[in-house]
């Protein structure tokens, strides 16, 4: 089995084709993969909207749906911090076809499980609305330690937005899953083999107990960290990641970019002052600063 995952596509509403807008990026991406064939799944791991649009949502819907079903393969879609639950639930559901078990949690929250050529795909919802940082709730946890209880035929493969691991720049550790040990434990011995996240903005290959981690770069734009510490810096490209499950030494993991007349251009950059006010603001509360109600949303 071979899954593309894409992440981070954030279309919004007006779908600009400048460069810089999801839509131009995620055709200009397609089109690029226009060769790939033989695929199980597309897996877009959140941050699908921007603006949390129902437009938005559509348009990615309608673009992958077209992909994917050239090559027999069904879509499959998480929240990202970017994204509104209610609009993606309006045109995306579950974010599965036709899902073997679904989750329901408090403020619409979803997580979902379908069976792929053998293998389990599970789609976890780690969006926390106004943050920037990403947690699985107990309850979906709970759902998850029930699910791999019973293994499935050919192993099982995780997919939510926020990476359980980080490199050591402090707006990824801030910005990541804050409760990642919880999930070493729920997945400790079970059959989950890969989990695949995005976030970041650039790639990245980690464990997280038995299980690969596989960070694929965004579509709208990468992260390039050759900028000076303690400043972000986003340039032009849009990246995805073939994941490939079935050789002997998996999960192979290839990482793709698509052709731009402006790759390696700067889309912004931030300077550390902008990066600590983005970590304060998005990051989880400190109770080292006081009360956590009075800090600053």
């Amino acid at each position: 089995m071979r899954i593309l995952h894409l992440s981070d596509t954030h279309l919004d509403r007006s779908g600009d084709p400048d460069g810089t807008d999801g839509t131009a990026a995620l055709r200009r991406l397609l089109a690029a993969l226009g060769h790939l064939r033989a695929l199980g799944a597309v897996v877009v791991t959140g941050d699908i909207a921007d603006d949390g649009s129902r437009e938005a949502y559509a348009r990615a819907r309608d673009l992958l749906a077209d992909y994917a079903g050239r090559r027999g393969a069904d879509v499959f879609y998480t929240t990202g911090n970017h994204d509104d639950r209610t609009a993606f639930a309006d045109v995306l559901g579950t974010g599965h076809v036709r899902p073997d078990a679904v989750y329901e949690g408090e403020a619409g929250l979803r997580a979902g499980a379908s069976t792929v050529d053998g293998r389990r795909l599970i789609t976890l919802d780690t969006l926390v609305p106004g943050k920037g940082y990403g947690r699985l709730d107990g309850g979906q946890l709970d759902w998850l330690r029930e699910l791999l209880a019973t293994p499935a035929p050919l192993g099982t493969v995780l997919a939510f937005h926020h990476p359980p691991l980080a490199l050591d720049v402090d707006i990824q550790r801030a910005l990541s899953l804050q409760n990642a040990a919880e999930l070493a434990e729920t997945i400790r011995g079970t059959d989950v083999q890969v989990i695949l996240c995005g976030h970041f903005h650039l790639q990245i290959t980690g464990r997280l107990e038995q299980a690969t981690v596989s960070v694929t770069p965004g579509v709208v734009n990468r992260i390039d960290l050759t900028s000076r510490p303690g400043t972000v810096r986003a340039v032009h490209g849009p990246s995805a990641s073939l994941i490939d499950l079935a050789v002997a030494h998996g999960p192979l993991v290839h990482t793709l970019h698509a052709p731009d007349p402006r790759m390696g251009e700067t889309v912004y950059e931030a300077d550390e002052e902008k990066v600590r006010e983005a970590i304060e603001r998005l990051g989880p509360c400190d109770e080292r600063l006081g009360p956590c109600d009075a800090q600053r949303d």
